[in-house]
């Protein structure tokens, strides 16, 4: 746990957040927080247990990682290809001709959730995002309790023709990166 959480941290602030905001995705910020969240990094979102959410912007970073929080296995339907750029894109046309060819599944449907049990009304109650833009490169990093386990993902993006796409995933708890799959 300890080692989840430091990796987590290193991977926040890797992204240009300050670590009041990483603390949103760590429990409670210091009553100071948003104050200084807001002078340090305009763009990032910090998400606070006792106000209401802020509404997601069309056609954000956030916005397109929400619905594969919506809907189980949505990252796997060939039809949402287009939210993806390589390398993530390449490895996902792969596990598609994989199965396509009988020999199997290499990807599992559950990698928005950590592959996680699915426990929406959970995961609805728990997850939280920050986003943080630098030009034409964001990252969006997700964290979520199911089965009282914490799960933390970061969703790399890169900007392609004036559209967010997704680069890449990485389980900063389970240590994995969708790039890095084999599918062949």
């Amino acid at each position: 746990m300890a080692r989840a959480l430091a990796l987590a941290t290193v991977c926040l602030l890797a992204a240009g957040l300050s670590s009041t905001a990483a603390q949103g995705l760590f429990g409670a910020p210091p009553a100071n927080a948003a104050a200084d969240n807001a002078a340090t990094s305009p763009t990032a979102s910090q998400p606070s247990d006792s106000a209401p959410a802020a509404p997601v912007r069309l056609g954000s970073p956030t916005a397109v990682v929400k619905p594969f929080y919506e809907h189980v296995g949505l990252g796997l339907d060939p039809a949402q290809r287009g939210h993806f750029a390589d390398p993530a894109k390449s490895v996902l046309d792969k596990s598609d001709a994989l199965r396509k060819s009988g020999q199997g599944e290499c990807l599992d449907p559950n990698m928005a959730l950590d592959n996680a049990e699915y426990d929406k009304t959970e995961i609805d109650k728990s997850l939280k995002t920050i986003e943080a833009v630098k030009g034409d490169e964001a990252k969006v990093v997700v964290a979520f309790v199911v089965a009282g386990n914490p799960h933390r993902l970061e969703w790399k993006f890169r900007k392609v023709d004036g559209d967010w796409k997704v680069s890449d995933l990485l389980s900063v708890t389970g240590e994995w990166a969708l790039s890095q799959y084999q599918c062949e």
